[in-house]
């Protein structure tokens, strides 16, 4: 007979392997609580374990902590705050400004413009920010250095509606919305866009995900500035206003970890609980709230539920058996939109009808004070309870999910309705319904005028209103939203910090990745200009050989390290500390670039301008983090983003998901972005040289630059004599003119990038030697510029016919370099392709398209046919072409080479270390 087996016990985290040992103790305890189940019932028992629950933590007992709590308001109404301002007023001034930005959109949408816009997020969200405006978000001019808030995107009409009220906007700028270009008298870009309103926007927010991920990393930089003792950001808060829909993004939830591991109470995510996407709910079977409370309290953050206003707290103060909480806790979020799009009979019928315990309850109310029950993300004093307890909680970030209403008080077409996003028009109706329910004193006759243009309203400067919404405002340190530049200039370290990557490395075979990081060791020996360095290293240090800076810099942690190193006892062991100067980020390139952007714009959002120098493998670079980078150009980031390992073939053992053979083409697409592909560490000393003064010098220029950099060890030359510098900032210069041939031998050109300099000097060799051709071989630093450059000339000479037209750099550069020329690279032939239209005479390319495979260099290059055996064909057959050599020289050089055999190639350098 088969032992019945015993069911195991689910602790749920409580310390089952300790011995009891008080065992009486322990049986009156669970005694009582059976004695509270059967007398008081199960109800009675739940509310009596979690006010003990709630107690122990209050008295850090360490019992695990309940993931989610009932549908109701975290802050009971005996434990709210006073509410210190005059609601009224503050109610009159949300109704003004509620009301220009909806006019802001609905005018864009006259006949002749139609620009679109988004009334009802702004509708939903009002409270959520004047609480904060009034009372909370501090200024530039706060004594602490302001608080940083990443406003939600699709909010901005509410935030130029203010800025109206405040007399930062006019009425004509008000109504340029989304027309930057064709109004004449001042324009507003659709979105939070600091890039196109620099003196306003701060953050952009409006790819949806990135505010948040941007926001935890932004207040984890204060905290890194404050901690290396560069800036005092102790008294400065981030606020990140975000959508349910939005929490779906995965940026938006991926980082919050980081938030609770770094302790960061100096942040407060508000997210604004309308229960609905651009196109309908966000969890119409489930409840979104709960499960947000969820993942953050589950991730280890203060969570704070704002659901329901103040008309629900007597129903709730009688709800003495938890009938009411009850159906609060099992009526789905797609239940709570539908009511709010129908009528009060209609939820007294289908909500509180649903119980006659319920039913009885509000049999006192009519079906207007029903529909009176207001959403807790519309009530000043529950969300002023929920700041205040934000603001004043330690230890923990806080996130606050407040319930609206999208659409809230737009009308019947637009509360709660799942086209609602979309709805940019208000009828008639629409526009008279929603000026009664703000009691505004706009007459009739303004409406009917007009329907496409009804007006504006602010009230007169000497008003109450006015008058507590700039007093509220001096009082918190001046206007928002608001973006500074000071523009400090630093003094960059003299030629002589740069002198020696540009000797050369002698006998020692150095990748350019190895030579980027010894000069990025002697620029940070710098005592003042070194500290304004900000490393930013995924989990790849040791490949990158960044590893070296880890004694002398170390690695930020604001615990700083309270283990034993397994590898103290090596030179170049892992150091962290509180005053660390490198961010290690781990396996999270998103991250990495929230905290380039972070530190990148720390010139504008704290007056210090700090160098970030984020380091990666060049793959996950722009490739999965082009919308990042995007967000960062629109924030006018300054720094430096290596992609290192670069090449299709450079890292030949990775495979498919790691050879990056079109990084340089994504970036090519970022106007801010700098994008250079330097073959040798004298390059990359100009270039990075260069970079500091148009970044951080007198031009103080908004753009950032990126530098692939490889992991394949070559003797760095020296720098020649007398070399073209202009060239190598501009993109082109020539490195290794033809070597003597003998009679009147055929002119060639071969233009080469990065790693490809090596192949190409090999055909030089080869082309000379082989063939008797006479080959320039041209250093390409950057086809982008290039491609800039001439793209600049088009315009000019488009918009100018009559001046003298501009020739770009390129057809000067090869202007009298006589022969075809062949262009290639490690990356797509796309890339070398960039410039194809302004080269001079005949132009072709090569390159490694399509998917990278795992083998070892040289069979890789023969199969992309990019070696210098192919270079050598190309280039023949260029020549044969325009009958410069006979038709059957070129099949004569592939059967030579048998450039279609990879067991053909040479071997090459085998080496992979950075």
């Amino acid at each position: 007979m088969a032992t019945e087996r015993k069911r195991p016990v689910i602790t749920a985290g409580l310390p089952s392997q300790l011995p009891d040992i008080d065992p009486e103790e322990t049986s009156e305890w669970v005694e009582s609580l059976d004695g509270v189940i059967d007398e008081r019932g199960t109800k009675r028992a739940r509310y009596v374990m979690l006010r003990l629950l709630e107690r122990a933590r209050e008295r850090q007992v360490g019992v695990p902590s309940l993931t989610t709590t009932d549908y109701i308001n975290t802050i009971a109404p005996e434990r709210e705050p006073w509410f210190p301002g005059d609601e009224h007023v503050e109610r009159r001034i949300r109704a003004y400004i509620r009301w220009n930005a909806a006019m802001l959109v609905h005018r864009a949408q006259r006949p002749e413009i139609g620009v679109g816009g988004h009334i009802s997020t702004f509708a939903s969200s009002a409270s959520l920010y004047e609480v904060g405006f009034n009372h909370f978000f501090r200024g530039k001019n706060h004594p602490g250095g302001g608080d940083h808030i990443f406003y939600q995107g699709h909010a901005s009409p509410g935030m130029y509606a203010r800025a109206f009220l405040e007399g930062r906007l006019s009425e004509d700028q008000l109504d340029g919305f989304r027309q930057e270009l064709s109004h004449p008298g001042g324009a507003l870009p659709s979105y939070p866009h600091p890039r196109l309103m620099p003196d306003f926007w701060e953050f952009p927010t409006v790819s949806m995900g990135l505010g948040g991920l941007n926001a935890i990393y932004q207040a984890r930089f204060n905290r890194y500035l404050h901690h290396r003792g560069i800036k005092d950001t102790s008294d400065q808060h981030v606020w990140a206003f975000l959508g349910d829909g939005e929490m779906d993004e995965p940026e938006t939830l991926g980082a919050i970890g980081v938030a609770a591991r770094e302790e960061l109470d100096n942040l407060t995510f508000v997210i604004n609980c309308n229960l609905q996407r651009l196109d309908g709910p966000v969890r119409g079977n489930g409840k979104v709230m709960q499960e947000l409370e969820a993942f953050f309290r589950g991730a280890g953050w203060n969570v704070i539920k704002v659901v329901w206003g103040r008309e629900w707290d007597p129903l709730l103060a009688a709800d003495t058996d938890g009938a009411l909480v009850n159906l609060m806790n099992t009526t789905p979020d797609g239940d709570y939109q539908t009511y709010k799009a129908e009528s009060g009979a209609y939820v007294r019928e289908h909500f509180f009808g649903r119980d006659p315990r319920t039913r009885k309850m509000v049999e006192h109310l009519s079906d207007d004070e029903i529909w009176n029950l207001k959403r807790g993300g519309h009530d000043y004093r529950k969300l002023y309870a929920a700041y205040k307890a934000a603001t004043e909680h330690t230890g923990q970030p806080t996130v606050i999910l407040a319930k609206t209403i999208k659409g809230w008080t737009l009308g019947s077409h637009f509360e709660g309705r799942n086209a609602t996003h979309q709805m940019k028009k208000l009828t008639l109706e629409d526009l008279k319904t929603f000026r009664d329910r703000l009691y505004l004193d706009i007459p009739d006759s303004a409406l009917e005028e007009n329907p496409y243009l009804p007006p504006y309203y602010r009230p007169d400067d000497k008003s109450d209103e006015m008058q507590y919404l700039r007093e509220r405002r001096e009082q918190l340190g001046g206007y928002l939203p608001s973006r500074r530049v000071s523009s400090k200039k630093l003094v960059i370290p003299g030629p002589e910090r740069f002198a020696d990557v540009k000797r050369g490395s002698g006998k020692q075979k150095v990748a350019t990745t190895m030579a980027f990081v010894r000069l990025l060791k002697d620029i940070m020996k710098d005592k003042e200009f070194g500290k304004r360095w900000v490393p930013i290293i995924p989990d790849e240090a040791r490949t990158f050989g960044l590893d070296s800076i880890f004694p002398t810099a170390k690695i930020y942690s604001p615990h700083g390290q309270r283990y034993t190193s397994v590898d103290r006892e090596l030179f170049l062991s892992y150091k962290e500390s509180t005053t660390g100067q490198i961010l290690h980020e781990g396996i999270n390139e998103a991250g990495s670039v929230a905290s380039f952007t972070a530190a990148g714009t720390s010139y504008a959002t704290h007056d210090e301008p700090m160098i970030p120098m984020y380091i990666f493998y060049s793959m996950f670079g722009f490739q999965r983090t082009a919308d990042g980078l995007w967000a960062a150009a629109d924030q006018m980031a300054r720094g430096f983003l290596l992609g290192a390992t670069a090449g299709r073939t450079t890292l030949n053992g990775e495979g498919l998901q790691h050879e990056d053979g079109h990084s340089l083409l994504i970036a090519a697409t970022n106007p801010a972005v700098v994008a250079y592909d330097p073959a040798f560490s004298f390059e990359i000393a100009h270039i990075m040289e260069n970079g500091l003064h148009r970044m951080y010098g007198e031009a103080q220029e908004n753009i950032f630059y990126y530098l692939t950099v490889y992991n394949e060890p070559i003797f760095q030359p020296a720098e020649p004599e007398g070399v073209d510098v202009e060239g190598i900032l501009k993109g082109i210069y020539r490195y290794s003119p033809a070597p003597q041939v003998d009679g009147d031998a055929p002119k060639a050109n071969v233009l080469a990038s990065g790693t490809g300099m090596q192949w190409a000097l090999k055909a030089q060799q080869l082309l000379a030697q082989d063939w008797g051709v006479a080959a320039d071989v041209w250093s390409v630093t950057s086809w982008t510029e290039l491609r800039r450059d001439a793209v600049e000339c088009e315009e000019h000479n488009l918009l100018n016919p009559g001046a003298e037209q501009r020739v770009p750099y390129i057809q000067r550069k090869l202007a009298d370099a006589d022969g075809p020329k062949v262009a290639v690279s490690d990356f797509m032939r796309a890339v070398p392709d960039l410039i194809a239209r302004w080269v001079p005479g005949d132009y072709t390319s090569l390159g490694t398209d399509g998917f990278g495979m795992s083998d070892t260099r040289h069979a890789l290059r023969r199969h992309f046919h990019v070696d210098a055996e192919s270079i050598v064909v190309a280039t023949l057959r260029q020549l044969a072409l325009r009958g410069a050599v006979p038709a059957t020289v070129p099949a004569e050089a592939a059967k030579k080479y048998a450039i279609d055999d990879v067991h053909a190639a040479p071997v090459g350098e085998t080496g992979g270390d950075s």
